[in-house]
């Protein structure tokens, strides 16, 4: 069967308000960035030059419409996001600290992105995908989660590989025990996962990765590419009895990482798409990291997610030189 998309994500479609000087009277000055982590990996993902679609809801307001104007921008195909008439778009408002690192404020009480229902998804596109990719901010509420269970459920049926980030936000979750559930749902459903250090930590209970790598191998044997990246250290593939890690790029200009997990996790999808995943040995697995790890060192850069993600030459002439 011929795909019609490479990558489909659905998700969250969010403006993250983002510090940017203050004002004469000294009041923070807020930068309105169009993000969103599902859709951020589809914005990296078109300046590789894929083919990718975003599945998700916003508000019939102006942040609603800044979303759509700039996902189209970066040639996402915007066809399956739907407007909610009642509900606003969601807002994220970002604290970043002088390391780079971040903390979110998230207002979502509703939030238009919670509002997409299961008889609302575009199956056709789903099942014309050769890779459906989904985090958990879209499973944090009853009738998100049946959507994105359906959604991963359709895709996996049709043949799609299934792509995971936790992205774990505590503040979003009724209970930690509830997040701890849904990732591992989408944990027992991954075949390409991408996992921060601390959500490792926070399902396995185990600060060494390897370790905790091992206990989500041997719990979730279906997982063919588990990726645990480690901020600024660099990131690690465990795949089957293979373990590899490469550093991060260390070059200065760092200004936020919002977006570098996004990013990073896109050119691992991008590497999938290219590839054949079932034979992958510790050379292509370097190759693989190197590159994700030069375009998530490159987002760090820039402000913003969607807006900010590099141009392939400019990945590869990180790697060249380093």
């Amino acid at each position: 069967m011929n795909k019609c998309f490479d990558v489909i994500a659905l998700g969250e479609l969010l403006i993250d308000f983002t510090e940017n000087g203050q004002s004469e009277q000294g009041n923070p000055l807020m930068e309105a960035n169009p993000g969103g982590a599902p859709c951020n990996v589809l914005a990296m993902l078109q300046k590789l030059d894929k083919r990718t679609a975003f599945v998700g809801k916003v508000g019939r307001d102006m942040f609603g419409s800044q979303l759509r104007q700039a996902a189209e921008g970066a040639g996402i195909c915007m066809d399956f996001l739907l407007e909610d008439t009642h509900t606003h778009t969601t807002l994220a408002f970002v604290k970043t600290f002088p390391n780079g690192d971040r903390d979110f404020s998230f207002y979502r009480d509703p939030g238009a992105d919670m509002m997409l229902r299961s008889d609302e998804l575009p199956l056709d596109a789903i099942r014309s995908t050769r890779i459906f990719h989904f985090g958990t901010l879209s499973m944090t509420h009853p009738e998100v989660r049946f959507a994105t269970r359906k959604a991963v459920t359709v895709a996996k049926s049709a043949g799609a590989l299934i792509s995971f980030d936790p992205n774990l936000r505590p503040p979003l979750w009724f209970s930690l025990e509830e997040a701890r559930e849904q990732i591992a749902w989408g944990l027992s459903r991954s075949d390409i996962l991408k996992i921060a250090d601390n959500e490792l930590e926070f399902m396995t209970g185990e600060k060494d990765f390897d370790r905790g790598a091992g206990k989500l191998q041997q719990t979730y044997p279906g997982i063919k590419i588990l990726n645990v990246t480690a901020g600024a250290e660099g990131s690690y593939c465990y795949y089957g009895d293979k373990r590899v890690f490469v550093p991060g790029f260390l070059l200065g200009g760092t200004i936020e990482t919002t977006g570098a997990g996004d990013t990073f996790c896109a050119c691992v999808l991008n590497y999938a798409l290219e590839h054949r995943i079932e034979k992958l040995n510790e050379k292509q697995l370097t190759e693989m990291l190197r590159f994700a790890n030069a375009a998530a060192y490159l987002v760090t850069t820039k402000k913003g997610a969607i807006r900010s993600m590099p141009e392939r030459e400019q990945i590869e002439a990180i790697l060249a030189n380093n």
